[in-house]
């Protein structure tokens, strides 16, 4: 017997995993993306309030996951979508709920109802092959949001992790002064090594005072007040980091230093590459799990 995948919502990336995850041996239900046409077999457009949760295998989540209260955003749907526990609680026990990330709602319906949950960004082949478009993304939002060329300015990069890494590359190798702000010494050793500057946590201060562009990656309060007051007030904020960010948005207003709080840049800027980076993670995991 075929298993069954309910598909609920998403935005242009969905479009791309649904084609990719056709390709399996599996019934793909679709809920909150009628405006989505597919000439295939294997999938099905359904009523998320009319669906039989009892034949559900596995779902898949929007990759932002689900909002306070249950809220599913779809782009191709009109209809507000709603995910409860109560859904959850009627699938196979063995079902496997597949998000981006698991939001703090999701973290309430795992526990309520005692289903497996996999945050797919949680993987490495996952996340460092997104780091790609999202670095391209930001190189993008440099260019259009500065009057000067990104060759020979001074840029910050908040954080070396798996999407700091790919930053701080890529803004380097179109001619900018590379600065990256890091805490580990095997971090500064590494950022030294790739021809760039390490900067240590405690010298941001002095050291955010030259630069003209900063991409924080870094999803926890690091551009705070007394960071900013350091910040030259025609420099450029883009922050990547997931929510609630690393910037103080409303001090640097107030300071009117113009920010961008990026999310999804994927998504916005290469939403067929970065479907097909989740539908290829997601066959292989639903392989593994069923």
């Amino acid at each position: 017997m075929k298993k069954n995948l309910l598909i609920m919502g998403g935005d242009k990336r969905q479009a791309d995993v649904i084609k990719q995850l056709s390709a399996l041996d599996i019934i793909l239900y679709l809920a909150g993306l009628e405006e989505l046409a597919f000439n295939h077999k294997n999938i099905q457009h359904v009523n998320l309030n009319e669906i039989d949760f009892s034949l559900i295998d596995s779902i898949l989540l929007p990759i932002p996951g689900v909002h306070d209260e249950g809220k599913i955003e779809s782009t191709f749907s009109s209809e507000t979508l709603i995910l409860t526990k109560e859904m959850i609680a009627k699938t196979k026990k063995e079902c496997v709920i597949y998000s981006g990330v698991i939001t703090p709602y999701l973290q309430e319906i795992q526990h309520a109802a005692n289903r497996k949950m996999i945050a797919i960004f949680a993987r490495d082949d996952v996340a460092i092959l997104n780091s790609i478009p999202t670095a391209e993304g930001a190189l993008m939002l440099a260019i259009e949001n500065t009057p000067f060329t990104i060759h020979q300015s001074n840029v910050m990069v908040l954080g070396f992790g798996r999407v700091g890494k790919t930053v701080a590359r890529l803004f380097h190798s179109v001619g900018a002064h590379v600065s990256v702000c890091v805490r580990k010494k095997e971090a500064y050793a590494r950022v030294m090594e790739m021809g760039m500057t390490p900067v240590w946590m405690n010298s941001l201060p002095e050291a955010a005072e030259n630069q003209t562009i900063f991409i924080n990656t870094i999803p926890f309060s690091i551009l705070t007040a007394s960071i900013l007051d350091h910040v030259n007030k025609d420099a450029l904020i883009i922050d990547l980091a997931s929510k609630p960010g690393g910037t103080d948005f409303a001090y640097a207003k107030k300071l009117g230093i113009k920010t961008l709080w990026s999310l999804g840049l994927p998504a916005k800027v290469a939403p067929k590459t970065a479907g097909e980076i989740i539908g290829n993670a997601l066959a292989k995991l639903l392989v593994e799990h069923h």
